[in-house]
Order: C-alpha cells, then sequence, then structure tokens
C-alpha cells in the first residue's frame, strides 16, 4: 500500500513519481534508497520481492539523466520491464540473445546517441571487453546490479558470471553502483558488498516480511489429492507449482491437464523454444498454473500470482524465501504451502553432498537445510520463524497454518527412548517403516529374518499408531535427535543428542502429527482483489475493465499488468473517472498511460453507465 504522503510539488522526483509511474508517493522503504541513488552514493538494498524494488531505480535514472546501465539475470526479466517502461512513456531498451544482430546495433546506436535512458543487459553481455569500452565513452550516470545474491558465492542462486561484475568497482571506479535482491542473510550481504563496492556502500535492509502471503506447511500422504484439493481454493487464479525433479514436473502438469486445469510445464530438459513459449503464456493470461522446478522463478515479476505451491522441500530458507516470494507480488493475499516429508531430508542432504566439494561449503548448506528442517517442524508462528532467521524480531502473525491452528505440544521423552533404543537394538542400519513395525510388533518377513522379534522393545509402542511413530521419528530426526544414513536407503542412526535423552538428559517435546487437521480451509480462498466487497455494479464493471486490459495487451503483445494492474483495475472500477482529470488520479495512471489509454477505458465505463 503507498504512504499518505504530501509530496513538494517542486521536487523532480515526485514530479516524476506521478508523471511517469501514476503514484502518489513512496511505498515503505522506497525513498530513502532513491535518495541515497540520487545523491550518487553506492547502495546495497535488500527488500522483499513486491516492495517495488525497480522503481528505486527506475527513478532515479529519470531524475539524474544519462545513461543508467541495469545489469539483469534474465531475457524475460528484461523485455518485461523495458516493456512497462516504455508503456509509461520511458526510453528504455534491451540488448540480447533473443533480438537479432541488425536489431541490437540499432539500439545501440539510440543508446550512443543519447536517446536511451535505461539500458538492461546480462552480465555476460555487459562484461565483455568491447561492450565495457564502448559504455566507458558514455555518459554514465550510474550502475544497477539487479538479483544481487547471485554474486555471491553464499547466495541462495549462485550464478558464476555474476562473479565477473566485481571488476565493475575498479573498471568505473567514479560511477555509483546500486545493488538489489530480496534475498541475502547477513553472511551474503558481507559478501556482496566486498564484491561489488570493496565495502564502501550504504545497505539498506527493509525488511523481509511478506504479510499478504499466508504460509503453511502440510505432510506430505497423496500428494495429487492435496494438490488438487489447495488448487480448489484458487480456482481462476495464477500460481506457481515447484516440484524437485523434471520428471515429477511433467507428471504433474499433465496430471492437471487431465483434471481440465491450464498447468505447463517448466524445467531445464525442455527446448528453449517450448520453456519461452510456456513462460509467455503465464506472463501474459490469467488462471495458468507453471509447474516448474528451480529453473523458474527468479526475476519473474508476475504481480498477480495467488499461490505458489511446493511438493517436496526447498534447499534452503533463502531459495523457499525467493520461491514462495513470486506470490502476491501485488499486496494483495496470496497463499503459500510446502508438502514436506522424512524422504526430503535424506534427499536434500544428499545433494549437498554431491554437489560439494568444499568443505566449508557443504557445512554452511548443511546448516542452511537444518534451518528450513526447523522451519518446517516449528509448533510456533512460522512467520516468526522465518524472519528470525534473516534477524529479524515480529510479534505472532495471525496468516499462518501454525497461529490459526495451534498445536499442543506433548511430551514425546518416553516415546522417543523407545524408538532409539529400538534404533539401537537393530544395528542403526534400518529406516523408519522397519523401526515403526518393531515397535508396533509386527510380522514381517525382515523382522523374521533379522530376529528383531527378540530385540527388548519389540512390540512395546503398540499404544500409538503408525502414523504416529513416523511423525515423532520424523521429528527426531529434524530436531538432531537421529541421524540419516543419506547415501545408503535412509538408515537411522542415534546421535550425540540422542544419546543425551537416552541419559535423561534432555527432554523431547512433538507434535501429535495424525491429529492435526490439513489446513485447507474454505474460509482462506484469496482473490487478486476484494472483489466480494464490491457492489454489483462496481463488480460488472471491474470485470468489463479486465477484458478491455486483455484485448489492449494482446494487440500489444505485452502481459496484461503490464498495460494496468489489478489493483489500477479495481481503483478505476470505484472511482469510474469519466474525463481525462479524474482519470489521472487512478492509481498507476503516469502521463504517457493517460494520453495511450484514457479513451478507451473511459468509453467503457460511460457505456457501463448508461446501461
Amino acid at each position: 500500500m503507498m504512504h499518505a504522503v504530501r509530496p513538494d510539488p517542486e521536487s523532480e522526483k515526485y514530479r516524476v513519481l506521478k508523471g511517469i509511474f501514476g503514484f502518489d508517493g513512496f511505498r515503505p522503504g522506497q525513498e530513502v534508497v532513491v535518495d541515497a541513488i540520487l545523491s550518487g552514493r553506492n547502495a546495497l538494498a535488500v527488500m522483499p520481492t513486491g516492495s517495488g524494488k525497480s522503481l528505486c531505480f527506475q527513478l532515479p535514472a529519470l531524475v539524474r539523466g544519462g545513461l543508467t546501465i541495469v545489469v539483469s539475470p534474465l531475457v524475460a526479466l528484461m523485455q518485461d520491464q523495458v516493456a512497462a517502461l516504455k508503456l509509461a512513456g520511458v526510453r528504455a531498451e534491451t540488448i540480447n540473445s533473443a533480438k537479432d544482430r541488425s536489431e541490437n546495433v540499432a539500439i545501440w546506436r539510440s543508446v550512443a546517441a543519447g536517446e536511451i535512458d535505461l539500458l538492461y543487459l546480462s552480465p555476460e553481455r555487459l562484461m565483455t571487453d568491447r561492450m565495457l569500452a564502448a559504455i566507458g565513452k558514455l555518459p554514465l550516470s550510474f550502475l544497477v546490479v539487479d538479483e544481487a545474491h547471485c554474486i555471491s558465492q553464499w547466495g541462495a542462486s549462485f550464478r558464476p558470471e555474476y562473479d565477473d561484475l566485481s571488476r565493475l568497482r575498479d573498471i568505473f571506479p567514479n560511477v555509483p553502483i546500486a545493488a538489489f535482491t530480496a534475498t541475502a542473510d547477513q553472511v551474503t550481504r558481507l559478501d556482496i558488498a566486498e564484491k561489488l563496492f570493496r565495502s564502501d556502500a550504504e545497505m539498506f535492509v527493509h525488511g523481509f516480511d511478506r504479510p499478504n502471503i499466508r504460509l503453511d506447511v502440510t505432510l506430505r500422504s497423496d500428494w495429487k489429492r492435496q494438490v488438487l484439493d489447495f488448487l480448489g481454493l484458487h480456482e481462476g487464479e495464477s500460481g506457481v507449482i515447484y516440484c524437485l525433479s523434471r520428471k515429477k514436473t511433467e507428471e504433474t502438469a499433465a496430471f492437471l491437464r487431465s483434471k481440465g486445469l491450464n498447468a505447463l510445464p517448466y524445467h531445464a530438459g525442455l527446448a528453449k523454444e517450448e520453456r519461452d513459449r510456456n513462460q509467455d503464456v503465464f506472463m501474459s493470461e490469467s488462471a495458468v498454473i507453471m509447474v516448474a522446478t528451480i529453473a523458474f522463478g527468479m526475476g519473474i515479476d508476475k504481480p498477480d500470482v495467488r499461490f505458489v505451491l511446493h511438493t517436496d522441500m526447498p534447499g534452503s530458507v533463502e531459495a523457499y524465501y525467493q520461491e514462495f516470494g513470486r506470490a502476491g507480488r501485488d499486496g494483495a493475499p496470496a497463499r503459500a504451502l510446502m508438502l514436506y516429508g522424512l524422504d526430503d531430508i535424506r534427499m536434500r542432504r544428499m545433494f549437498i553432498d554431491q554437489e560439494h566439494e568444499d568443505g566449508d561449503r557443504r557445512r554452511r548448506e548443511h546448516k542452511r537445510l537444518d534451518a528450513l528442517i526447523a522451519y518446517c517442524e516449528a509448533a510456533e508462528c512460522r512467520r516468526q520463524s522465518l524472519l528470525r532467521y534473516f534477524g529479524e524480531e515480529s510479534e505472532p502473525c495471525g496468516n499462518c497454518d501454525a497461529c490459526l491452528e495451534p498445536m499442543d505440544l506433548v511430551d514425546g521423552s518416553e516415546e522417543a527412548g523407545l524408538a532409539l533404543k529400538t534404533i539401537q537394538a537393530t544395528g542403526e542400519r534400518f529406516g523408519t517403516v522397519h523401526i515403526v513395525d518393531v515397535l508396533r510388533g509386527g510380522n514381517t518377513e525382515r523382522i523374521r529374518k533379522f530376529g528383531h522379534e527378540s530385540v527388548e522393545t519389540y512390540g512395546a509402542g503398540t499404544a500409538h499408531n503408525a502414523k504416529d511413530w513416523q511423525s515423532l521419528i520424523r521429528q527426531l530426526v529434524a530436531n538432531g535427535f537421529l541421524t540419516l544414513d543419506i547415501q545408503g536407503f535412509g538408515g537411522l542412526s542415534v546421535s550425540d543428542k540422542g544419546h543425551a535423552l537416552l541419559r535423561g538428559e534432555l527432554p523431547f517435546r512433538y507434535r501429535r502429527d495424525s491429529l492435526r487437521r490439513e489446513r485447507q480451509s474454505k474460509t482462506a480462498r484469496s482473490t487478486s482483489v476484494p472483489t466480494e466487497t464490491m457492489s454489483g455494479p462496481e463488480l460488472k464493471l471491474f470485470k468489463a475493465l479486465k477484458q478491455l486490459r486483455s484485448e489492449i495487451a494482446r494487440e500489444g503483445n505485452v502481459p496484461a499488468y503490464v498495460v494496468f494492474t489489478d489493483r489500477s483495475l479495481a481503483d478505476m472500477a470505484a472511482k469510474r473517472p469519466t474525463c481525462k482529470e479524474s482519470f489521472s488520479a487512478v492509481h498507476g495512471v503516469g502521463e504517457a498511460k493517460l494520453e495511450k489509454f484514457a479513451a478507451p477505458f473511459i468509453d467503457l465505463i460511460l457505456k457501463q453507465d448508461k446501461s
């Protein structure tokens, strides 16, 4: 939401804010970053997705004049931002691999002639000797590095190509640099500052909270049914479903299409043409579900994504934050659901050990995974747990499963002791299923084969069902009382912490997950705008405005939200402007959009008023 401020009409920054972008005031955290850049200082800004970080460098670029170079990781992101800026009347361009050589040459000639204010480039294209030399001859105002966590070896999406950007400080010693990211813990922030600024930068950490996104974690059981139940709460809405593997991505997308849903796959194994086509559909149309691996996500700037669902646990808190942050960028209610199970822990540990030869890197990644497991197992407010990881304290949010349906912790020291003793007695090499079978006095082939009906704890756990025992063991793993053989078949062994529990030195409290209801409340359905509060005529107009927006977007070959966001249309439906002066007061209407779009939207409003 915009702050109610009283801008100085003589101020150029406020003139640009309203005249170009159509906003009456800055969002929280924006103005201090804008002022730092306008004063020529280096700046590192950590701002949550949906907080308007792009405006923090786009606006100063227009006020300062000269050429601003924006380094961005993805062609699609660059093209969407340029399209939005052009519609707002800004002289912006991108030179990238999706354009043919003649088009790129023509754009560069415009840049060299001083006809472009913002030029978007990938790090690979910027850091060529030829491009650096050419830019060095131009009146360069400042440099922007977006998705700056990619420059850090500790970042959630480390991209080696970004590492070369550390040379910018030496190549352009007198040019200010502004770096932006939504995902960076303290270690990552310090690493970015050292590499990009030689630690000479103002750091702005606005906060990581996304209060409009409801956070849920649910035990994975019948995951296809769980996915369908969740999607039933988001009928007609766009969202992203993340899967761990390419195979599962394809399987899930096909399954959803068989249920009549518009679901598209996205992963690195698809042909580039298919990936680009699917992304274009997702970005330009409504009610599209993108089923994807982590190959999809960074830089995706679609404001009306209403949900993000993880069918498997991500690799870290940072990765999770980055991925669910695709939802609710327009500030309207959205929802993030993660399905989670013990197999996730084993798989993620195995990935870390396979991918990282460096011991320090491996230990750090294991600690990051530990933090995410703790988040999944938390009985307290999930937002508190998440924000604490990033160094923020908060009150219980009232918008997560733990707040809305609190869970009681019970003392499980006795049950934990039985489980640990059983694991020891069977040789610390069997997985959860077998251990539970022994505890419950099963008569399986494996129990008979290994003679485990003779261990002291055989049948000692019949007071609890299998799901209770599975939940308890999973929480023992999550809390460090047990370790998993990640290279083998998930065998369990007792940790030092587990031995302390057996000696009576540590207690164990846990959740009875079998008593827990799945948090799929029908009352939690999100909407992109509060249509339930609209009157009949207002809702009718809002739907008609959306249809007109879609037609204009198709004609212009741009995503619908680039024309106007849902928030702008809702404001339009409420104010019902019938002249250009009143249309200019609509949220998100700057001077260029006023000239381009006022007439057709006003005509529609007048027709609706007459009907």
